[in-house]
């Protein structure tokens, strides 16, 4: 734990020194030492840590997701980004934003409910015969209403072109450009999820020794799942109206926190704070250096960063012949 709050700090600091702009790494730190220019003030203090501090909450709620819908659908590849509940919530504010929605907090609400639609699919996947035994079935039916929704909000940049420029950010993902308002707006809703989380933490672990052991302990399965699949929903839609889809994090931080604390619940939710800061700031610092002046989508960068921690969550396990 101490050395992931120590990797976590260093993305954040990392992130405040280094960026698109003439405003360096020297220049940065003379910033956060009550120094340096308007021009260098403006671009640390004005531009780079609200972008930090965004990407902190999106890193943290989508490992959370992630790691608690894996343990309600009992299966290492449930993830939001897979499995289309980002891509729900992002096609649910692409059509809002058609029907012309413009304030900015409405924009969290949609995403949620969308995100909320996108968990219930997958959890009625999850039911289906055989699938909860087959994780690879569910990630296939996760990926093709993934592709759907990523497709149909496409075609919505081409029925609006007033609106692709926004509607755009909902489909490739992006930290930039984007206000502290839209982390107001999301707060409420965070401090909620929070809540329930903590909540969620004692029934979740006995929940882990299968649904009748939680049972005999006291605990509802039935009503932890519901409740677990709303804290979801809030997490990855509040992540997805601040930074648009953003794969993988939910399915490569859990994992790697497992690796590191064992199959325990509530020191997998703790961990996978700091490793969400790490891999989400990792990647966003790196989008901006590797093609300036412009910046490679968010996305792209978990996605490479991610790959391989599929590859070897489905290596791991016996899959079926094809």
């Amino acid at each position: 734990m101490p050395l992931a709050c120590l990797s976590a700090l260093l993305t954040c600091l990392a992130s405040l020194l280094w960026g698109a702009g003439d405003v360096g790494p020297w220049q940065a730190l003379q910033v956060l030492a009550g120094q340096g220019s308007d021009q260098a003030r403006f671009v640390v203090l004005e531009l780079r840590a609200p972008r930090t501090l965004i990407g902190m909450v999106v890193g943290m709620m989508l490992a959370c997701g992630g790691a608690l819908m894996q343990v309600v659908a009992r299966n290492p590849l449930a993830e939001p980004g897979l499995l289309g509940v980002s891509a729900g919530a992002s096609f649910a504010v692409a059509v809002a934003l058609l029907l012309g929605m413009e304030a900015t907090g409405m924009h969290v609400m949609v995403a949620q409910s969308g995100a909320l639609l996108g968990c219930l699919f997958v959890m009625s996947t999850v039911r289906m015969s055989g699938a909860r035994q087959d994780p690879v079935r569910l990630v296939l039916a996760g990926a093709a209403l993934s592709s759907l929704l990523v497709a149909l909000t496409s075609l919505a940049l081409l029925i609006d072109q007033r609106a692709a420029d926004e509607i755009r950010f909902w489909v490739i993902g992006s930290l930039a450009g984007r206000s502290l308002e839209a982390l107001y707006s999301s707060l409420p809703s965070i401090l909620l999820a929070v809540l329930l989380t903590l909540w969620l933490a004692r029934p979740l672990s006995a929940m882990v020794l299968g649904e009748q052991v939680a049972s005999g302990l006291g605990h509802h399965p039935k009503r932890v799942r519901k409740v677990a699949i709303l804290v979801v929903a809030l997490l990855v839609g509040a992540s997805t109206a601040l930074a648009g889809p953003v794969a993988f994090v939910g399915l490569a931080v859990p994992y790697v926190a497992r690796a590191l604390c064992g199959a325990d619940v509530r020191r997998t939710l703790w961990l996978c704070l700091p490793l969400g800061v790490t891999m989400l700031l990792s990647a966003d610092v790196v989008s901006r250096l590797v093609v300036p002046p412009s910046e490679l989508p968010l996305g792209v960068l978990t996605t490479l960063m991610g790959a391989p921690v599929l590859i070897a969550v489905v290596r791991a396990r016996r899959l079926p012949a094809l």
